[in-house]
């Protein structure tokens, strides 16, 4: 990796972890005690790349990495030549039940290493690109890559099709809403779309024959997977009872058309909270998809096995915050130009003793305190170690944590905290 490369994803990790979030690229600088889980995701990347399709879920507290993990995951699946797709469910924004709502938002978010969100057009344009190299009709090539899809979706095809005659016509209003429609999106004018010869709006069932579609396109284009990220499905506990039941339903039919072998290349991973998958407002209200995730949590944790259906992820420890919060240091001090300085005065004492006050501060649930810690570690200590010549953070430095930079969840941790005003840094 070049060293441009390299101080640019420094600066979007740092960048990241200062304004309080998790980075979307770098992760692989950051990423510890995920040793273990390593091997069988490389495992199941190699299935999926294969043809294979493969469904996981990720359980984990809040504070625990469920969202780092996932992008982790997805550097390592871009790294293979895979393709990502990141989806937050919303009862508003994102409805389970609705699977043309996730279907779209797939598109939205679609990325690869060389293009960022939305990689959509890009990949159906190299895809028509592909088509054409190989010689021969380009529509009668379309038809054929798509016969799979088009026996149960015709109208997938259809537009594609459509979108092409219109980039050779250079008619790029037309092939815009093609692309929009083929996307999943709503309300593209009724003229465009009988262009191609297809009719009304995207629905739960055609989703479906969408994704295969989409799985088709991306592998012929080169990309030979997608790591499909559902995040946050805990949410479905705060949702009515019957739109609660249904998108337990649309969950299990997804992965259901997953191990009937529907989705050749498809990676469906789903993170939520232990209160998701074992509580009666969530997964265990449908027996059959609970059967399906069923994993036993019971024993030691060190023996959990990586390569189950369903895997915990066990949340920081106090000696997981040391060991991160020293690992940032050195990425920041290895591009500064203060790095002497930055290593002397962030030694990994100082890191234990921020690490242990910003615990103290939320109530001393470490696994709440990874974000908090990182950000007042870039954002307030090294960034003002490399600036200013005479500041020490242990005689200039008072760690303040006030409710409006916390979470729902952090604030209600420190609601029981010692005030940090008490704990000496």
């Amino acid at each position: 990796m070049s060293a441009v490369a390299s101080a640019r994803r420094r600066r979007e990790v740092l960048d990241a972890l200062r304004r309080g979030t998790v980075p979307h690229n770098g992760l692989d600088l950051l990423a510890v005690g995920l040793g273990r889980f390593e091997s069988a995701l490389n495992s199941e990347l190699d299935s999926v790349r294969a043809g294979g399709a493969v469904f996981k879920a990720v359980r984990g507290e809040y504070g625990s990495g469920k969202t780092f993990f996932s992008r982790w995951l997805g550097e390592r699946a871009k790294r293979l030549g895979m393709a990502v797709a990141e989806v937050q469910v919303s009862e508003t924004e994102t409805p389970l039940h609705k699977l043309e709502t996730v279907y779209r938002r797939v598109c939205e978010s679609l990325e690869t290493a060389e293009f960022p969100p939305s990689a959509f057009r890009p990949v159906l344009d190299a895809w028509l690109f592909a088509l054409e190299s190989e010689g021969g009709s380009v529509d009668a090539l379309l038809e054929k890559r798509l016969a799979e899809v088009s026996r149960t979706t015709p109208a997938f095809a259809a537009a594609l099709r459509g979108y092409r005659h219109a980039q050779l016509a250079g008619d790029e209003a037309t092939a815009e809403g093609l692309v929009a429609w083929l996307g999943g999106q709503p309300h593209v004018a009724a003229s465009i779309r009988r262009s191609a010869g297809v009719r009304g709006d995207l629905d739960h069932f055609g989703a479906f024959g969408f994704l295969q579609g989409l799985l088709t396109v991306l592998r012929d284009s080169g990309h030979p997977g997608l790591l499909l990220v559902l995040d946050e499905v805990e949410t479905l506990q705060r949702v009515r009872t019957d739109v609660r039941e249904k998108a337990l339903n649309a969950l299990r039919q997804l992965v259901d058309e997953v191990d009937g072998g529907r989705f050749p290349g498809l990676h469906l991973l789903i993170t939520g909270t232990p209160a998701f998958f074992d509580g009666t407002q969530g997964m265990q209200r449908l027996p059959p998809l609970a059967q399906r995730l069923a994993t036993d949590f019971n024993t030691d944790a060190r023996f959990d096995n990586p390569r189950a259906v369903q895997i915990r992820l066990p949340g920081f420890s106090q000696d997981l915050l040391r060991e991160v919060g020293a690992t940032v240091r050195n990425l920041y001090a290895n591009g500064s130009e203060s790095a002497e300085r930055v290593s002397e005065l962030v030694d990994d004492d100082y890191i234990a003793t921020l690490a242990s006050a910003v615990s103290g501060s939320l109530g001393g649930q470490v696994g709440v305190a990874p974000r908090v810690f990182l950000k007042k570690l870039v954002g307030e200590v090294l960034d003002r170690v490399d600036q200013f010549d005479d500041f020490d953070p242990r005689r200039h430095y008072k760690l303040t944590v006030s409710d409006g930079e916390l979470t729902d969840v952090e604030r209600n941790a420190a609601a029981a905290a010692t005030s940090p005003d008490d704990i000496e840094l």
